[in-house]
C-alpha cells in the first residue's frame, strides 16, 4: 500500500506499525508525489492525508478515482460533516479523523481489503464481458472461443481482468510483463495491445473491452451491453 502523509514522525510511526501487522507500505509526504507513485505503481490500498502540500488529498483522490478504481482511504484534522462528504463524493472508500490509533488504522484497512477479496478479484478465473482469462490454465476465450496469446500478451490481459475499470499505465503494464519478456519497452506494451485487439475485439478498430485513455494508458471494460 502507500501512505501519503506530511507528517514525517507520525507517516514513519504509522509505517512501522504497518509493518509490524504484516502490511509493506510505501511513504510519500506531498501530493505530487502520491500521484506519481499510485501511476507508477499498482498499489492495493492508499492511505491519504487530505492536507498534503502541494496537490492535497482530496485533488489526489479526486484525479485518482478518475483513472482507477483504487481502493482509498482518507485521513484528516477536520472532523465536519462536510469535509467527510466531499472526501466520499469524490470517490474515497473511507475515512478517519485525527487524532486515531494506529490499532482502528489496520482494522479499517483490514476490512477494506476484505471487501475486495470477497467480490472474487482474487479468484484465478477472471470474467470481464465476453472475456475469460484463466490463469492456472494459462488460457483465454473470448465470447466462448479460444484466444492463442504469447506470453506478454497473456500477461497483460491477467493482470487488467484483475482489476476492470482500472487504467494501466504502460509503464505499469510493462512490470507485468518483465517475467517472460526481459526486453520490452513501452513500445512493446502497445503492440501487444494492437494483436490483443485482433484476437479479442469484434471489430478491432472500434474496440469496446480494450480501450486507449488517452495520455494515460489502457483499461480494460465490460463492452457493450
Amino acid at each position: 500500500m502507500m501512505l501519503a502523509e506530511d507528517d514525517r514522525r507520525q507517516a514513519e510511526a504509522l509505517r512501522r506499525y504497518l509493518a509490524a501487522e504484516g502490511h509493506e507500505a510505501t511513504v510519500v509526504y506531498d501530493g505530487e508525489a502520491a500521484l506519481r507513485q499510485a501511476r507508477q505503481q499498482p498499489f492495493d490500498l492508499l492511505v491519504l492525508d487530505v492536507m498534503l502540500p502541494g496537490l492535497d488529498g482530496m485533488q489526489v483522490c479526486r484525479i485518482l478515482r478518475q483513472e482507477s478504481d483504487v481502493l482509498m482511504l482518507m485521513l484528516t484534522a477536520r472532523s465536519s460533516e462536510d469535509d467527510l462528504l466531499r472526501g466520499l463524493d469524490l470517490g474515497a472508500d473511507d475515512y478517519m479523523t485525527k487524532p486515531f490509533s494506529p490499532r482502528e488504522l489496520v482494522a479499517r484497512i483490514r476490512t477494506l481489503l476484505r471487501r475486495v477479496r470477497t467480490t472474487g478479484q482474487d479468484s484465478p478465473v477472471h470474467r470481464v464481458g465476453r472475456l475469460t482469462v484463466d490463469e492456472p490454465r494459462h488460457t483465454v476465450t473470448a465470447g466462448g472461443v479460444p484466444v492463442d496469446c504469447t506470453a506478454g500478451e497473456f500477461a497483460i490481459l491477467a493482470a487488467m481482468t484483475r482489476q476492470p475499470g482500472r487504467v494501466f499505465t504502460r509503464g505499469q503494464l510493462l512490470e507485468h510483463t518483465r517475467g517472460v519478456e526481459r526486453e520490452s519497452t513501452e513500445r512493446t506494451i502497445d503492440v501487444h495491445v494492437m494483436n490483443l485487439r485482433r484476437k479479442i475485439e469484434l471489430n478491432p478498430r472500434r474496440p469496446q473491452q480494450l480501450l486507449t485513455v488517452y495520455g494515460v494508458g489502457y483499461k480494460l471494460s465490460p463492452g457493450a451491453p
